[in-house]
């Protein structure tokens, strides 16, 4: 990874020097083909097919396989379009997206990592089905990736004892990583962006909850059925007896205040508009976004020195699953600068057939459409600039989204967020939450076994609501 990094900075630093290709031209995607979307299909085939081909090779080089891709990308782009355009996009990806992106991941990771729940936990179906409960209804609040970082541990530890786990921590992945965070702009990034661009804290609380309850409780009834068959199939006998159970406690309560200050931070940046931003490239860095990121560095400083090193050893806190996102998104974030370009070309893009679908012939949008398609793109590329997209499909005014086309907005943003449980790229807490409990020795589905259970599972589930709620 080092090697091929540093190939790729004397590359730009030769490509600068010369003014053939120092173009200050801007990305355009009404001028891209689709075979610029090439090396973001190579990147999702790496990682669905190499893990399954090449284990042993994905396990040591899939670092050096995500900078192979990027390349692939920066490279031909930087020659054809002119260097200035690709800097322009490289510095875009990581200054506006992924800086941000992985500091409020490092944050939540490594506070939640700071938090042990101690105590008798047995992984009974009920218990399992509780924590997956919990786990939902705080996503909302503390973000998906806080919720699944805090309760992954605890739940493979209640259930080490048992033969089958992978099935549990796929329907942790749907519900506490993905499902649960479609009440607030807390809970997932695409919403995120939909507080930033104007729309109201409470709006999507207001309009989808009944939509995030039934698909929950579906959910939660299906995992409840399914564990207990596979429960008492197992013949799982108690590893202890009652008498030797220890209550539940929880360690680490600095790392609780943390959180909440992470929690304030990304408030901060949503909320406080002084109107001072600074130019980084034609990329801009506005006050409150650097504060915010100022202070998530200095969260992830003070929770890994207040951190005891005994509730790390409890919770086997290892740096290899962030390792692992960080690497990977990055290869995604900067492969995927083509394709969102495209797509937001909207109907002058190589994509404009995607933007016709989502509206009828007379121009007005198809709330239905909307919902499928910010869904199954977003279960592909990253759901929150994909949300932004159709969000600017159609129409762009917050005020007109949340008020005469709310059905629109809602179908932006339950596709966004429900369908990032499609497959372990779709939303960043599924690949960490997969990593995790590969770590700790649980065997996970691979990406097209994986992508069998969302077929199975939640397909029928988001077909019953798209009827319900956005026909």
């Amino acid at each position: 990874m080092k090697s091929s990094r540093n190939s790729l900075l004397l590359l730009l630093l030769l490509l600068s020097a010369s003014p053939a290709w120092a173009s200050s031209e801007t990305l355009d995607g009404a001028s891209l083909s689709l075979y610029w979307g090439i090396p973001f299909a190579g990147i999702l085939l790496s990682i669905a097919l190499m893990p399954l081909i090449s284990p042993l090779f994905w396990h040591h080089h899939y670092g050096k396989v995500a900078a192979g891709w990027a390349l692939a990308f920066l490279v031909p782009f930087a020659f054809i379009h002119g260097f200035g355009a690709a800097l322009h996009g490289l510095v875009h990806a990581a200054v506006g997206e992924y800086i941000p992106f992985i500091l409020l991941l490092t944050a939540l990771f490594t506070c939640a990592g700071g938090i042990h729940i101690s105590g008798t936990l047995r992984g009974r179906p009920i218990l399992n089905t509780g924590l997956l409960a919990l786990g939902t209804s705080i996503a909302s609040f503390m973000g998906t990736t806080g919720a699944s970082m805090l309760l992954i541990r605890p739940l493979i530890r209640a259930n080490d004892n048992r033969r089958h786990q992978a099935h549990v921590i796929v329907f942790f992945i749907f519900l506490v990583s993905n499902i649960g965070g479609l009440l607030t702009p807390l809970g997932d990034p695409p919403l995120f962006l939909g507080f930033l661009q104007g729309v109201e804290f409470s709006w999507t609380m207001r309009y989808l909850f009944w939509d995030m309850l039934l698909v929950s409780v579906l959910l939660l009834a299906m995992f409840f059925l399914l564990d207990s068959w596979m429960y008492r199939k197992e013949g799982v006998l108690p590893r202890e007896s009652v008498s030797d159970a220890q209550p539940l406690g929880l360690q680490g309560w600095a790392n609780v205040l943390l959180l909440g200050v992470v929690v304030g931070l990304v408030l901060m940046s949503g909320l406080w508009k002084p109107g001072i931003s600074f130019d980084v490239y034609g990329a801009e860095v506005t006050l409150p976004g650097l504060l915010r990121d100022l202070g998530l560095l200095a969260v992830i400083i003070v929770s890994l020195r207040i951190t005891p090193a005994s509730i790390h050893a409890d919770n086997q806190f290892s740096w290899a699953p962030m390792e692992e996102v960080a690497k990977l998104f990055a290869g995604i974030f900067l492969t995927i600068i083509p394709v969102i370009a495209m797509l937001q070309a909207g109907t002058e893009g190589a994509f404009a057939s995607v933007v016709h679908a989502v509206n009828n012939a007379d121009g007005e949008p198809i709330p239905i459409m909307y919902f499928w398609a910010t869904g199954l793109l977003s279960s592909f590329l990253d759901n929150a600039p994909t949300y932004l997209v159709f969000f600017n499909t159609a129409g762009g005014n917050p005020q007109v989204l949340m008020n005469e086309m709310a059905p629109v907005l809602m179908a932006v943003s339950a596709g966004a967020v429900f369908m990032g449980a499609n497959t372990y790229i779709g939303n960043a807490p599924n690949l960490m939450v997969k990593a995790i409990a590969e770590d700790r020795g649980i065997r996970m589905p691979s990406f097209f076994a994986y992508l069998f259970w969302s077929l199975t599972f939640l397909l029928p589930i988001f077909l019953l609501v798209s009827l319900i709620s956005f026909r």
